[in-house]
């Protein structure tokens, strides 16, 4: 789970938007399929007849209140940006989560993110969206109902991804690598290399296979650890100011997804070797073979 936040605005809406892979529309009701978690005092905030699936348009101006309402309230250096936005993405080999699940985790990272008190009457407006496979994205405006502004600890990268790691652990989700170790990988690799030169013809193939096992492999291979690297430097790219950064962390993640895609090709042209490779062929040595082609010697078979 690789939590990401985005630099903050003022249009709720381009917020929206990114979450939804789509345009904020007046007509597209979202459910709570889609809506995973909201502001614990909504029911409070709206009337009892008001409808109960909001449009993507309704949420926006829900969330574009407390701007409303508080025209001057503003951030210490003077701005108003005051719409939060972070995201999670799963790895791609989790497992699918129940909307029960997504709701658990959309609190937690709303408490880690400091938009959601327990008892808090009068916080931030936020909304939790699962409107992308294997992904949660979380909005808030930071501008409270009583017209001050949330205070977000200057630690929140680092609260995040902590509560990210405890998520993980207790849902049993694939956590990034945390502490790769390039060299042991480059060594494990270039075992394989000289294993496969050592080898005869007829097991060259299956050495082959296993060359590109070990280099697409998840946890030791030599793509994995280049993977979490890049992952890592998204990490640290997403918390420099300015838009640069962000950018920059975005532009590392898609990089890191087709690291991904390599892997898993390298896994499927390994299988597919070995496939092709008969198997008693595959691990007999040359050696063994040419003492079954060599005729038998005088006598041999002979009862003494």
């Amino acid at each position: 789970m690789i939590p990401r936040v985005y630099p903050r605005v003022s249009d709720v809406t381009e917020a929206l938007a990114e979450a939804l892979d789509r345009s904020v529309s007046d007509t597209d009701g979202l459910t709570g399929h889609t809506v995973v978690a909201y502001w614990t005092e909504l029911g409070s905030y709206t009337q009892d007849d008001e409808q109960e699936t909001w449009t993507s348009a309704q949420w926006a101006q829900h969330l574009h209140d407390p701007l409303l309402d508080a025209r001057h309230a503003a951030s210490p250096q003077g701005n108003r940006r005051a719409i939060f936005h972070a995201s999670v993405r799963l790895h791609p080999d989790d497992r699918d989560l129940s909307g029960a699940e997504w709701a658990e985790v959309a609190h937690r990272l709303a408490r880690a993110a400091g938009i959601q008190k327990p008892g808090d009457k009068v916080g931030c407006h936020w909304v939790a969206v699962q409107g992308q496979p294997g992904r949660l994205d979380l909005i808030a405006n930071l501008i409270r109902g009583d017209g001050t502004r949330q205070h977000q600890s200057p630690q929140l990268p680092r609260r995040l991804m902590e509560e990210a790691r405890r998520i993980e652990a207790e849902l049993g989700l694939i956590s990034p690598r945390t502490s790769p170790d390039p060299q042991q990988a480059i060594q494990q690799a270039r075992f394989a290399q000289r294993a496969t030169r050592q080898t005869g013809t007829a097991d060259s193939t299956a050495q082959l296979a296993a060359l590109l096992r070990q280099l697409a492999a998840e946890r030791t291979g030599p793509l994995s650890t280049v993977r979490g690297l890049v992952e890592q430097a998204a990490h640290r790219l997403d918390h420099l100011p300015g838009p640069d950064g962000p950018d920059g962390a975005h532009q590392l993640e898609l990089i890191a997804r087709r690291l991904y895609g390599i892997q898993q090709d390298l896994d499927t042209t390994a299988a597919g070797l070995l496939a092709v490779t008969p198997p008693d062929r595959a691990r007999r040595t040359p050696h063994a073979m040419r003492a079954d082609a060599a005729p038998a010697s005088p006598g041999s078979g002979l009862a003494r």
